[in-house]
């Protein structure tokens, strides 16, 4: 059975993939990956934390959600010999506000948890938010604490991994949210003019794009899923043909 390993969001707690879950079925065992929600770890904290729960004798892919995209990427370019592709979710590579750089300090003592619940929902889920997913959210995050939401928003306002994007030599698929306020487009343009060979999939959706529309996501990640290991095995055919004998 291939294995599917989720890298959340910011909040880090691995609540949110759910629903989308559910809508990818039995047919992939799923390894969600939980950062630790009362403690402030760096990048490379991080990393090592998600790289942990990678299998190491079995075939699977990463999908790195939103903040998790460039964890994604370091991982995939360390080329684990088990790795057969990732998929991007509404992410990105570098800074994807640079304009937002200069106010990197400010936001060391930014009021996350003061943000009022309508601006979340208009920025996470625009027309497409619910009551319950509303409420998902709100408790997600707020299980976080505060100390910690700012350290990954000011990660985001200074990585830039595109040089590890460069290498990646597995099959890639971004899944770009068409109706996202907080990564715009541009972020799937700086991937793909990196990594000309990534699939881009556009989905009609918010940023919250697993969350609100979990059915169609999950059809395309299957495919994608599906195809890539069908595509690994002719490969492996081609270069050891007498193996397959």
């Amino acid at each position: 059975m291939l294995t599917l390993v989720l890298l959340p969001g910011m909040d880090g707690t691995g609540d949110l993939f759910t629903s989308f879950m559910h809508a990818l079925g039995a047919e992939f065992n799923i390894i969600v990956v939980r950062y630790p929600t009362d403690k402030t770890l760096n990048y490379r904290e991080l990393l090592a934390h998600a790289r942990r729960s990678l299998p190491t004798d079995e075939p699977y892919f990463i999908l790195g959600e939103s903040f998790s995209g460039p964890l994604a990427i370091s991982l995939a370019a360390e080329t684990p010999s088990h790795l057969c592709g990732v998929i991007l979710c509404a992410t990105f590579a570098r800074n994807p506000r640079p304009y937002l750089t200069p106010f990197k300090s400010l936001l060391a003592v930014a009021p996350v948890h003061w943000m009022p619940p309508a601006v979340l929902s208009w920025a996470l889920l625009g027309a497409f938010g619910t009551r319950m997913l509303r409420s998902d959210i709100a408790q997600a995050v707020g299980r976080v604490a505060p100390a910690v939401l700012r350290t990954r928003l000011q990660m985001v306002a200074s990585l830039d991994v595109s040089a590890q994007l460069s290498v990646l030599v597995v099959p890639c698929l971004y899944l770009q949210a068409t109706h996202d306020r907080l990564v715009p487009e541009s972020a799937a343009e700086h991937i793909k003019s990196i990594l000309p060979q990534v699939s881009l999939v556009r989905i009609n959706a918010p940023h919250c794009l697993l969350q609100t529309v979990p059915e169609n996501a999950a059809s395309v990640v299957s495919t994608f899923l599906r195809e890539s290991i069908l595509l690994k095995q002719a490969a492996d055919i081609r270069h050891n043909p007498m193996q397959f004998k």
